[in-house]
């Protein structure tokens, strides 16, 4: 046990320990980057393959999906509205000034889109067709 409210509470509360650990940044060292030889929380061996720096190297990482997002909606953001599309009750659709659409497919069928996705959480194979529990941007001409 390494969290203070397990010291504070003379064992009585676990806190954190066993659900938090330090971020891992690279691929190798015993912190994986976060602070120096010595973590204060032990770092699982298989936490180096979720590290920046692994995903920094992998085109379909969650991290290099957040920095294509992330470079498109400074591109494309205008405004800080967003209007509601009606859509079946398992997809959540709205509309942002500048008309790109985000659209996210929680039903259990694909749903067809009305233009091709820009970029979408997970690969597609149609650009037109989203799967269930996938999200995607798309600019209606």
């Amino acid at each position: 046990m390494q969290d203070p409210a397990f010291f504070r509470s003379a064992g009585v509360e676990k806190g954190r320990d066993g659900c938090r650990v330090p971020l891992p940044w690279t691929t190798g060292g015993a912190s994986l980057g976060f602070g120096g030889d010595h973590p204060h929380l032990p770092q699982p061996a298989w936490f180096s393959g979720r590290s920046g720096q692994a995903q920094d190297d992998d085109p379909a990482s969650t991290l290099r999906l957040y920095r294509r997002v992330l470079g498109l909606r400074r591109k494309l953001q205008s405004g800080e509205s967003l209007q509601w599309v009606d859509s079946a009750d398992t997809v959540l659709h709205f509309r942002r000034p500048g008309g790109w659409e985000s659209i996210t497919n929680f039903d259990r069928e694909p749903v067809q889109l009305s233009a091709p996705a820009v970029i979408s959480s997970s690969p597609l194979a149609d650009k037109t067709v989203l799967p269930t529990d996938t999200t995607a941007w798309i600019m209606p001409s």
